[in-house]
């Protein structure tokens, strides 16, 4: 059976990347999302376990010391990581599986999954970023300029993933996203046993 890929979507809060994810979950069965641990408040919605697993700040630094995260960051004084068992037993199903996580906690899983596909999402402008910010009314104004400022800092890195996707016109940009998730299933390597098995040789 051929392992799974992994596929890390990074992208500034407010750009659309969660609900550009959930839309690829449901029309690709191929792809699954990995949850990951924070130590940030659950919000109103939000299902521990679902959208995340939520543990105490000394709990997550445990598992740090024990080295169980593929990738961890701190982002607004709250850490995030992936769990690295839970990632190598669901790729030995063959299916793809995406990471929904900062650049920083990207450059971590290139270097453990040098084959890891890296996308990041971008906002059609810093303007639009910031008209999306203040229509979601879930933060201040001041959480708003630091959410501005830092997703400056997260474009700078953004030429060094594998594929750009901005996110203007929503059906699109999830046309996009499909796109460079199903090619790399399609390739040689990737169909080999499928095509042997299929015409005898």
């Amino acid at each position: 059976m051929n392992r799974g890929k992994i596929y890390v979507i990074c992208a500034p809060s407010g750009t659309g990347k969660s609900t550009l994810v959930n839309a690829l979950c449901k029309v690709d069965s191929q792809v699954q999302l990995s949850i990951s641990h924070t130590t940030r408040p659950i919000r109103p919605g939000e299902v521990d376990g679902v959208n995340y697993f939520f543990v105490p700040v000394d709990a997550f630094e445990t598992m740090i010391g024990d080295n169980e995260f593929l990738e961890y960051a701190k982002v607004y004084d709250n850490y995030y990581g992936t769990n690295i068992n839970t990632i190598k037993n669901f790729l030995a199903t063959g299916k793809d599986i995406l990471l929904e996580i900062d650049w920083q906690g990207a450059e971590q899983v290139k270097k453990l999954f040098p084959d890891a596909i890296l996308i990041f999402i971008l906002p059609p402008s810093l303007e639009i970023l910031s008209e999306r910010l203040h229509k979601r009314n879930t933060d201040s104004l001041e959480v708003i300029k630091k959410r501005l400022d830092l997703a400056l800092e997260e474009i700078s890195h953004a030429p060094n993933f594998d594929y750009l996707v901005i996110n203007d016109n929503f059906d699109e940009a999830l046309l996009d996203l499909r796109s460079i998730i199903r090619a790399p299933r399609n390739k040689t390597t990737r169909m080999l046993t499928t095509i042997k098995q299929t015409f005898n040789f």
